[in-house]
């Protein structure tokens, strides 16, 4: 079993190596920009927005700067808040359309469908034959429709796709790892599949939609947690090409707050299984390449590793006990091959992410082991999402929290957002410990080659824990209401 598992760990490893590949092969394969259109297209952007006091008027404040001709643009603040966001949304649109902008705020009383049910909702009022989509935390250049538009000339397009970036990359150990994760997804992942003609995904902010591409492939659905990647999917079986544009970068701000990113994860991890569920008969029913099939077969299931890391952080420490007499060459010809592939491969993969996105790679790498430590962390959170997964459709969309945080100096804590403390703490001590354990027999016991694998695991879910714990000690229970001098800077009428 053990060496099962490992095995298709290493087929995944290798699988990141293979798009490593497809993005050097293809790196020089940029698209050229068309020309502006003689007569440019009515676009709507929408902001989808739920409860972000602290970031929906900097978003508003943003893509009202945004160059287009006045007469062409629709601007849709897709209103569900139920707190002070609500208040806040009304006065940046109102002195918005004071000042001409073509804005509008459109709120929900009922969250039905969540961002999928709001999306569709502001659809269904407008008449653009594009749209843009940007959530709460994201800031776009004023070039951004300009830079996106013109390519809809071509009539096969359905979407273009912006990179992300990151506001608050250097705030802490934990943006800098979750920068570097997210840097292989958009860096690597994202130009290799689409530059070899694979499916790739809209990733639900810092892209334009031709409307016909929404509503061929059925519209917005709300019955998975990744509405973006289930539509993404559908509208390209619909024949629709999808176009990535690495060089366009969209920053937004990174979760700062444990809980927050791995209800995120969690979110990703679950939608992306429920996506799998949904369509993956239907893509392989389909007329499509088998490459294209493998490839999405591959991302929608990719998940499914986390269960695998948890099967085998259960199992690696007994093998290595079991296995203490075992030949140096037995080693040399299975293990090593089969780690390598597994773990190797993600140092690999992200390094040439930092390469390929201009940053200095030798400064990243002293992230690295972290970065594998909290993937191997996050793998109980994620492995209860991907069982929920498989057995559930849809499920309640929760949003992450955003604090406007730029700078180091920004704080956080007493603001009022905070996620849930996560379902699977209390199993993330009890590995901790077990790990604790494991190491210290192993250092007792002078198997010293199996220390820095046995360390991945010790540091992965000791550091959530510790994250997690501090967090809770620091900010005690509930959600404080805004101060007065927050409610002040936020522009809200104070109540004494």
């Amino acid at each position: 079993m053990y060496y099962g598992i490992l095995g298709i760990l290493a087929i995944f490893g290798i699988h990141r190596m293979v798009l490593v590949v497809l993005y050097w092969r293809s790196r020089k394969r940029v698209a050229v920009e068309p020309a502006p259109p003689e007569e440019w297209p009515l676009v709507t952007v929408q902001l989808p927005l739920y409860n972000e006091m602290y970031v929906a008027r900097r978003l508003i404040d943003a893509v009202c700067e945004i160059d287009y001709p006045r007469e062409r643009l629709e601007i849709q603040v897709l209103d569900d808040s139920t707190d002070e966001t609500r208040q806040i949304v009304a006065d940046a649109v109102a002195r918005q359309a004071d000042l001409g902008v073509p804005i509008r705020h459109l709120h929900r009383e009922d969250r039905t469908g969540f961002k999928a049910g709001a999306l569709e909702a502001g659809l269904k009022q407008t008449k653009a034959s594009l749209v843009a989509v940007f959530d709460a935390d994201f800031l776009p250049s004023k070039d951004f429709l300009r830079r996106t538009v013109p390519y809809f000339s071509d009539p096969g397009i359905g979407m273009v796709q912006a990179r992300w970036d990151h506001l608050n990359r250097e705030f802490s150990l934990l943006t800098r790892i979750q920068a570097i994760f997210l840097d292989g997804h958009f860096v690597i992942e994202h130009t290799a599949r689409n530059r070899s003609g694979c499916f790739f995904n809209f990733n639900g902010t810092a892209g334009i939609w031709r409307r016909q591409a929404i509503e061929q492939a059925g519209g917005w659905q709300h019955d998975t947690l990744t509405e973006d990647l289930d539509l993404s999917y559908r509208s390209q079986m619909a024949g629709w090409r999808f176009l990535y544009l690495p060089d366009l970068l969209v920053p937004a701000e990174l979760p700062v707050e444990i809980n927050g990113f791995k209800s995120q994860q969690y979110r990703w991890a679950k939608g992306s299984i429920q996506t799998g569920r949904k369509l993956l008969r239907r893509i392989f029913a389909a007329d499509l390449p088998w490459r294209v099939k493998a490839e999405a077969a591959v991302h929608l299931t990719n998940n499914v590793s986390y269960l695998l890391m948890v099967v085998l952080a259960l199992l690696v420490f007994p093998a290595m006990v079991l296995r203490r007499g075992s030949s140096i060459e037995l080693l040399l010809l299975i293990d090593l091959p089969l780690f390598l592939a597994a773990t190797v491969s993600v140092l690999v993969f992200y390094s040439a992410s930092q390469i390929a996105g201009g940053r200095n790679w030798r400064r990243s790498l002293r992230w690295l082991p972290a970065l594998m430590g909290l993937g191997i962390g996050l793998s109980l959170s994620n492995s209860a999402a991907v069982l929920s997964g498989f057995r559930q459709r849809g499920g309640e969309f929760v949003r992450t929290p955003k604090f406007s945080i730029v700078e180091r100096a920004d704080g956080w804590k007493p603001k009022r957002y905070r996620a849930g403390r996560s379902m699977t703490l209390l199993l993330e001590v009890v590995f901790a410990l077990y790990f604790i354990a494991c190491f210290a027999f192993a250092a007792w016991d002078g198997m010293w080659a199996s220390l820095p694998f046995l360390f991945l695991f010790l540091q992965g879910y000791s550091y959530i824990v510790l994250l997690s714990l501090l967090e809770g000690f620091s900010r005690g229970g509930g959600s404080p209401p805004p101060s007065t001098q927050e409610a002040q800077m936020l522009g809200l009428t104070v109540r004494e």
